[in-house]
């Protein structure tokens, strides 16, 4: 089956985790990706773990992209990349704002250009604004976006906000950059034109607190105890996600205690939101006596929606994983390694990642020559950025 992007060429420049992670998805659904790299290379390059100099956190997020090599401190390859520019369908770039400019690469010099060009920017607060030129990655952006006081809210006795090893504002606004570029494509079906996305990370984050964004508008009584939460048995703990009156129903019957259907402390909603601590007395003195496993079993049996805290090793292992074709292989100079892919399937195309992940530089001069760049100019522009990003000379 073909990709759903196939033909579309894009030109990236983006490092670290969102726009590669956005560009992988273009890549995934069949865009031709060209990552323009400094000669140092895209710093992900050096993140563990290290298989004989590659990286695998570097190969999953640029896996089926083209490496070129640029200075772009260089008139000469600013030239060259405009050129690029001037035939591709996509620009993405997560700079902070005014960096692109300083190149004489961003928006307002591109687009006259190629009329068709969609230039997608992604940043830590926006293209604009009192906040834009403040430098931002995800840790940050979890922070100023209300994420993680929102978090800390649901852990009873705590004040110290969590440490971050999870950059979900990363990848959340690379998704976002994603949909949007399909959303620019599809106009240009219609207008023939091409136009600036400006992805906001902080405004990704804030997407998620659809709760606490009505909350901070309006009065919403606290929770005694959070809904939503670990439930201990007698070798750890499992999640319960009560959301409907039948999940509830489901619940109190596996533990027992049907008659708590008609007690008026949990009759509807609000009494059981009030009530939630005197609720789990019940159903925690069941699962207590029962292992995690047991529980689960339990829990099952009545259509209750439960699972058990994993690793993610645990997770990569799960059975609907495989059955999902959810991790595919990639290869790079380090040899193979398991990623995962884009989380949809679609009935009609292909949306696996593709198989390798580009070493710096590898694909310099197949994709400068295809601009129509002369060998002898492809020469000089790899002495200006120390011939690492030369590629093969074949």
């Amino acid at each position: 089956m073909q990709r759903p992007y196939e033909g579309l060429k894009v030109v990236d420049f983006s490092t670290t985790i969102a726009g590669p992670y956005c560009t992988r998805l273009l890549a995934d659904t069949g865009a031709e990706v060209v990552k323009i790299e400094a000669p140092e290379g895209d710093m992900m390059r050096g993140r563990p773990p290290l298989r004989s100099g590659a990286s695998t956190a570097f190969g999953q997020l640029n896996a089926g992209k083209k490496s070129v090599v640029m200075d772009l401190k260089s008139p000469r390859a600013v030239d060259a990349v405009r050129r690029l520019v001037a035939g591709a369908d996509v620009v993405v770039e997560n700079f902070r704002p005014g960096v692109m400019k300083r190149f004489g690469l961003d928006w307002a010099a591109l687009a006259p250009l190629n009329p068709r060009l969609i230039y997608c920017a992604i940043s830590g607060y926006g293209q604009t604004g009192p906040s834009s030129q403040l430098p931002a990655y995800a840790p940050v952006i979890h922070a100023a976006s209300g994420y993680d006081i929102a978090h800390l809210h649901y852990q009873e006795g705590r004040s110290r906000p969590d440490y971050c090893g999870v950059f979900i504002a990363d990848v959340l606004a690379g998704t976002y950059a994603f949909g949007a570029i399909g959303a620019a494509i599809a106009q240009r079906h219609a207008t023939g034109e091409g136009q600036l996305v400006d992805v906001s990370m902080l405004e990704s984050m804030l997407a998620l607190t659809l709760n606490e964004v009505q909350a901070a508008q309006f009065h919403v009584a606290p929770l005694r105890r959070p809904i939503f939460g670990p439930v201990e048995t007698s070798d750890g703990y499992v999640m319960i996600a009560v959301a409907s009156e039948r999940t509830f129903q489901n619940l109190v019957c596996a533990a027992g205690h049907p008659e708590l259907v008609e007690d008026p402390r949990f009759k509807t909603l609000a009494d059981r939101r009030h009530h939630w601590p005197e609720l789990m007395e019940y159903v925690e003195a069941w699962s207590r006596r029962l292992a995690s496993g047991e529980c689960l079993a339990a829990l099952e049996r009545q259509g209750v929606p439960a699972s058990p805290y994993r690793s993610v090793e645990e997770a990569l292992a799960d059975p609907q994983i495989g059955h999902r074709g959810a991790l595919a292989t990639v290869h790079d100079a380090g040899g193979e390694f398991k990623v995962v892919n884009a989380p949809f399937l679609m009935s009609g195309a292909t949306t696996s990642v593709q198989p390798h992940a580009p070493a710096l530089g590898e694909h310099t001069r197949e994709v400068l020559r295809a601009a129509g760049l002369a060998d002898d100019a492809i020469d000089a522009l790899a002495a200006e950025s120390g011939a690492a990003g030369e590629g093969s000379a074949a």
